[in-house]
């Protein structure tokens, strides 16, 4: 057994991982994380970088450039073209992002799961009626970001986005062990509902990114303000952004899980499965 295969054993104990991650001040450490991470310094960010790749498996291979300015112009990297190729078939609706599949299905009317045993409920996570009430009895699908993977996010499918809104919360840890024992967790946590309208067939989906500690904030490219603990904005902005399927709509300053809700109508792909990997561009939902 490797060092590094030993330690991660050790930390991944789900007692000691729930107290390293969660109870300590969480939105201090995500303020200071989000501050160290974009230090310049070239020892500071090279030594960051390497425990970073030490614990995460990080696999730069796919990135665009080789040398990064700090641990945070690393973790929003691009990919080289053609990295992620994206599914052209019409009736398919793509991953945003790279992820492994969370809880994933049918919609038991407006009630979703965190994981078994766990429900939440779509006005709780998105806080307006009108849009849970548009995805009742849909699909949805819960996709979690490690530290290691591409950050970017990317249009599901040809759309629009109508409408974000922003709501601050906490920054708990949204891995397994966190998800199995705070309820309600993504509900909690530091949000931004993208409503989107799909070209084809003018079905709204919408997603949800959800921060989590040491990963806050979240970067769009159709918005000029960072969304995150110090953004003093609009709750609810409309939009008219226009996006192709694939097209990069923004990315996590750090990371952390993103919630696609589909209407009734559309089902899972094949390859969706709780548990499995899934990159960017592969097929996620087929349209009604």
């Amino acid at each position: 057994m490797t060092v590094r295969s030993r330690l991660l054993k050790i930390l991944l104990q789900e007692d000691l991982n729930f107290l390293l991650t969660n109870r300590i001040p969480r939105g201090l450490a995500t303020r200071f994380m989000g501050w160290f991470s974009q230090i310049e310094q070239p020892l500071v960010r090279d030594l960051s970088i390497g425990i970073w790749r030490f614990f995460s498996g990080l696999d730069l291979s796919e990135a665009r450039k080789t040398r990064f300015r700090s641990m945070h112009d690393c973790f929003i990297r691009e990919l080289k073209d053609g990295a992620r190729p994206i599914d052209r078939d019409p009736a398919v609706l793509v991953s945003p992002c790279d992820a492994i599949v969370g809880a994933c299905g049918t919609l038991a009317g407006t009630e979703l799961l965190q994981v078994k045993g766990f429900p939440y409920t779509l006005q709780d996570l998105l806080g307006d009626g009108d849009l849970a009430a548009a995805h009742r009895n849909g699909r949805y699908v819960t996709l979690r970001l490690t530290a290691g993977m591409y950050h970017r996010f990317h249009a599901p499918h040809d759309c629009r986005v109508e409408q974000v809104t922003y709501i601050a919360g906490d920054t708990w840890n949204v891995n397994p062990i966190a998800l199995k024992r705070i309820e309600k967790l993504f509900c909690k946590n530091e949000r931004a509902m993208l409503r989107t309208r799909l070209t084809a067939g003018g079905h709204v989906v919408t997603l949800v990114p959800v921060a989590a500690i040491l990963v806050a904030s979240i970067r769009l490219h159709f918005l000029d303000p960072l969304l995150d603990g110090r953004y003093r904005g609009p709750r609810v902005t409309a939009c008219d952004a226009p996006f192709q399927k694939g097209e990069e709509m923004g990315w996590f300053q750090h990371g952390s899980t993103i919630i696609v809700l589909a209407p009734d109508g559309f089902a899972l792909c094949e390859n969706v499965q709780e548990g499995t990997t899934i990159r960017m561009g592969q097929p996620l939902l087929r349209l009604p």
